[in-house]
């Protein structure tokens, strides 16, 4: 019987993933539906490729949805990740696969029993980060178990930037490469990790000041922040014993103390909508949280608040992306985190020239022998321009060989799960780096 695969999500950063599926599915003779809640996007993904169906899909429509579940075998959600329950009830109700990019949540995870006695594969986390970094991980960490070797400590940070030759004069080295709520919102659950042996929390008003210096031969440094939570990943892992274990994100030097300028001041804030927004500049915006009147320089009076001197490297960044002009914001209501996404669009939206930079960074400490030794793994990828970006590679291609080995039988996990398993990485990370994104190792 032919297989049958749908795809749901048609944004930009779809791109990668559509097409590697639309030539298996040439390949295999499968069938492949491509469905958005914009008709129009999904036709204009989809327009140069042949075999590939586009249709209208709106979750929130059950017949409609019902029908594409209904007609598939595998199902590949580019939803937002809160949506992803609502694909997974259906998927239970027929009968179907599903794999996400995205964390595993409370109400995924409940589904596990139910999609195990249905022989279903709800596979989350199969993306970049987290994704790659997962399978790049358990790799080497079940070889150095083979080997005799025991870790004691295990960081790993990861990053989408921009690529050094893109917009030189871009003082954040940066650019929205993925979901950019998602990059305001970031880091606004308490961050819970491993340090020496000793359970460590870092609350938001402190997450960008505790940062992990990080340095890449022939790349330059880096710091990362702590992401979310770490130490449910000891177990997932194999590594009861180990002594450090963190998982964060990564940027370029001197965009977190800027950064946190926004957070202290209550830009990323998303709990209340503004008032009067329609009259405000990006300069009013900045006004409205800081003490002191009009007369006033913005910058005297962010010196003021938070004491960083007016000629601040982070006040030069925050002047660079445009919020302290006197241009308008352009939206009539919006919380201070949505204004803030909508501000830095301006600035921070990739032009078509632009290139994108994905750096992974594992370092692994372990025992053998009675020695201890560290490695360090590190991808570097770039993307070919502002479609193809090196973000839509390392979180599409995942997710469609996962779809693809699927298809083919060669997965036999079942239940809500994550890529640790040999039978994910082997396959995806040697046909990775066929593509040439693998990580490169050295021993300190």
């Amino acid at each position: 019987m032919k297989k049958s695969i749908l795809v749901l999500g048609a944004g930009r950063s779809s791109a990668v993933l559509i097409a590697y599926l639309a030539q298996a599915c040439k390949e295999y003779q499968w069938r492949f539906t491509v469905g958005d809640f914009s008709l129009k996007a999904a036709m204009k993904m989809t327009e140069v490729l042949t075999e590939v169906s586009a249709i209208q899909f709106d979750i929130q429509n059950k017949t409609e949805s019902s029908k594409a579940i209904r007609e598939s075998d595998i199902v590949v959600s580019l939803l937002p990740a809160h949506l992803h329950h609502l694909v997974a009830e259906l998927c239970l109700e027929f009968g179907k696969h599903l794999i996400t990019a995205s964390y595993v949540s409370d109400e995924m995870k409940a589904y596990h029993t139910k999609a195990q006695e249905k022989n279903l594969l709800f596979l989350n986390e199969c993306g970049l980060d987290p994704g790659i970094d997962h399978m790049s991980a358990m790799q080497l960490i079940d070889r150095i178990k083979k080997e005799g070797g025991k870790i004691i400590s295990f960081e790993s940070f990861t990053g989408g930037l921009i690529s050094p030759e893109t917009d030189p004069s871009n003082p954040w080295r940066y650019k929205f490469t993925w979901n950019s709520r998602n990059v305001v919102m970031a880091g606004q659950s308490t961050a819970k990790y491993l340090e020496n042996d000793e359970f460590k929390y870092i609350p938001y008003q402190q997450l960008f000041t505790r940062l992990t210096p990080v340095h890449v031969p022939g790349h330059g440094d880096y710091e990362g922040y702590a992401n979310r939570d770490s130490l449910k990943y000891i177990s997932a892992y194999g590594l009861d014993s180990v002594k450090t274990m963190l998982r964060g994100t990564l940027r370029n030097k001197g965009f977190c103390s800027a950064w946190n300028v926004l957070v202290q001041l209550g830009c990323c804030d998303d709990t209340f909508e503004m008032e009067h927004l329609g009259n405000m500049t990006h300069a009013d915006f900045m006004r409205s949280f800081l003490p002191g009147s009009k007369n006033q320089s913005l910058k005297n009076l962010i010196d003021t608040q938070t004491g960083l001197r007016e000629n601040s490297r982070e006040i030069e960044m925050i002047e660079w992306v445009g919020l302290f002009s006197d241009e308008p914001i352009g939206l009539e209501k919006g919380t201070p985190a949505q204004v803030l996404e909508h501000i830095l669009n301006k600035k921070w939206k990739l032009s078509p020239g632009d290139k994108d930079q994905i750096v992974m960074w594992h370092r692994f400490v372990f025992l053998t022998n009675g020695n201890q030794k560290e490695i360090q793994a590190t991808l570097i990828a770039t993307g070919d321009d502002a479609i193809r970006t090196a973000m839509a590679k390392t979180v599409g291609l995942p997710l469609g060989m996962a779809a693809k080995y699927l298809a083919l039988g060669k997965i036999g996990s079942r239940g809500v799960v994550i890529p640790i398993a040999p039978e994910f990485y082997d396959p995806i990370l040697k046909e990775l780096a066929t593509l040439g994104i693998e990580l490169k190792e050295r021993v300190i």
